[in-house]
């Protein structure tokens, strides 16, 4: 398929959002169970939501530009009965809805106590409001997921790891955004923050290879045989079955040399994985801002390139017809 920067922008931009939206619901929790003291925690629970909150406008609009009629985008949410698109685009403002919310909630101090648990655990406005948007979060990370992982004919990403891909790099992703403002705001949730940062990045790493696993040992279910219905042994492509240039030739194969794809490969599985968790570790040991920064930074540029490559990997049964140019 032909990556598209504008969706590949999209999902990684709103994956640091629902990440960073993620640590914030985290950290309230410790903090209510008293795992950790957090001083000064309206301000950073408010800030921290108003980052996130612009991390998802900013995939919001980087999805316009891939629109042929951005004026009739509304029509997108029409089809929400069917389509994962459609869901996908309702629950996006839903949980942007939310995460304003919830930080103007810890901005105007309008949080109060709704009841109490064993007379220990206050349960606030606020804390409700991160376990609903919590689960917005979720849910708009299995409509994003779902959107490619329900495209049977597309065997790369017909399969779970796709969702369990889309959520857990988002996660690592907005934790480590979340341990950078923790270092300047919340010292005393840098650990936590990191410390999930690099358990995501692992598991992400794990299950990132083990989708590259299998979608090497993919077998096409379509073949030319198949395609046009000849059984003779031996059949070779002479023509692209087309004059020149179409639709089917720019939008379905990413048109990119096999060894540019391989190098784009090699650079995600290291600029996402061990050169973050490189500079995690470095900078907890040495308590620097600036590696958790390029962590943070170094990551980002990772994603944009293993998105890149999750769409170029995928195969569309139609370039069959267009092997031969």
């Amino acid at each position: 398929m032909h990556p598209a920067f504008s969706v590949i922008f999209l999902t990684t931009l709103i994956g640091v959002g629902q990440g960073l939206f993620l640590a914030l619901a985290t950290a309230q929790v410790y903090s209510i169970v008293n795992l950790v003291s957090v001083k000064e925690i309206a301000n950073f629970y408010s800030c921290s939501s108003f980052i996130a909150l612009g991390f998802l406008i900013a995939g919001l609009i980087a999805s316009m530009f891939h629109l042929g009629h951005p004026e009739r985008a509304w029509r997108a949410a029409t089809q929400w009965r069917t389509s994962w698109l459609s869901r996908e685009v309702i629950a996006l403002p839903v949980f942007m809805f939310f995460v304003g919310l919830y930080g103007v909630i810890h901005e105007m101090n309008w949080d109060f106590t709704l009841f109490q648990i064993n007379e220990q655990i206050n349960i606030d406005l606020s804390i409700l409001i991160a376990v609903i948007g919590t689960i917005a979060c979720f849910t708009l990370f299995f409509c994003t997921g779902m959107i490619y992982a329900c495209i049977k004919f597309l065997q790369e990403w017909a399969t779970v790891l796709t969702l369990v891909n889309f959520t857990v790099l988002g996660m690592a992703s907005g934790f480590i955004l979340a341990t950078v403002i923790a270092f300047f705001k919340a010292p005393e949730l840098l650990n936590v923050f990191a410390g999930w940062a690099i358990v995501f990045t692992v598991i992400g790493l794990i299950t990132r290879i083990a989708s590259l696993i299998r979608n090497h040992r993919i077998k096409p279910k379509s073949t030319p045989k198949s395609a046009i219905g000849i059984r003779h042994s031996k059949i070779r492509q002479m023509a692209q079955g087309a004059m020149g240039g179409s639709f089917n030739t720019r939008e379905y194969f990413h048109g990119q040399t096999e060894k540019l794809v391989k190098t784009i490969k090699w650079s995600f599985l290291i600029l996402v994985f061990p050169v973050p968790l490189l500079l995690l570790t470095i900078g907890l040991i040495f308590d620097l801002s600036i590696a958790f920064i390029l962590a943070a930074i170094v990551q980002y540029v990772g994603l944009i390139a293993e998105r890149w490559f999750f769409f170029a990997q995928a195969r569309h049964p139609q370039n069959i017809y267009y092997q031969a140019t």
